[in-house]
């Protein structure tokens, strides 16, 4: 089956690995039917530098740039990030609990960790997101399909409304709906 080739125990084959140690195990009988999108650039408005990597496998040099000392010690993690130009990292098995959405609810849940596959998307809440991107993500995103229940994929901004803004206003839900070729009813009221 050609999700058996591209699945190895939650690993991705199209994604460049970095095992985080920030992860956890799922709930018994947890339902993994949701991707949240979220945003990040560190510092934040900055591409390319290996500094988000380095926060999710706990090795940024909080004292690199001044900004680093407002999430200092913070121990976060995303099962996949998505770099400007469409390359495609991954921190945590899909298997597992990544810690990505903190204080969340969606589809009459909470703890959104416990049920869904968190892609980050290097860019900064608001602002757009390259065609490349949007290429990845919908790959991906098909690719979870073929070998998890998926049937929502929302923001940051939908689990956590208030508390978090990404991806924000820059991003392109109706691309990502007509990429992926999924029915309305999988994405948020946007």
């Amino acid at each position: 089956m050609v999700h058996q080739a591209l699945w190895q125990q939650g690993w991705y084959a199209r994604a460049k690995h970095l095992p985080s140690p920030n992860f956890g195990p799922r709930p018994e009988g947890a339902h993994i039917d949701l991707i949240v999108v979220h945003s990040i650039s560190l510092p934040p408005g900055q591409y390319g530098g290996p500094e988000v990597l380095q926060l999710f496998t706990n090795r940024l040099d909080w004292d690199a740039h001044p900004y680093f000392e407002q999430i200092r010690g913070l121990e976060v993690s995303a099962h996949f990030f998505i770099r400007r130009d469409g390359s495609l990292w991954q921190c945590v098995s899909a298997n597992d609990r990544a810690w990505h959405a903190g204080v969340s609810n969606y589809r009459g849940r909470s703890n959104c960790n416990d049920d869904s596959i968190g892609i980050e998307l290097e860019g900064l809440e608001g602002d757009t997101f390259e065609p490349a991107q949007y290429q990845t993500l919908s790959q991906l995103s098909q690719d979870l399909a073929l070998a998890y229940p998926i049937v929502h994929m929302a923001g940051h901004e939908h689990i956590a409304p208030g508390r978090k803004q990404d991806p924000g206003p820059g991003f392109d839900w109706p691309r990502v709906r007509k990429d992926t070729g999924w029915p309305d009813r999988c994405f948020p009221l946007v």
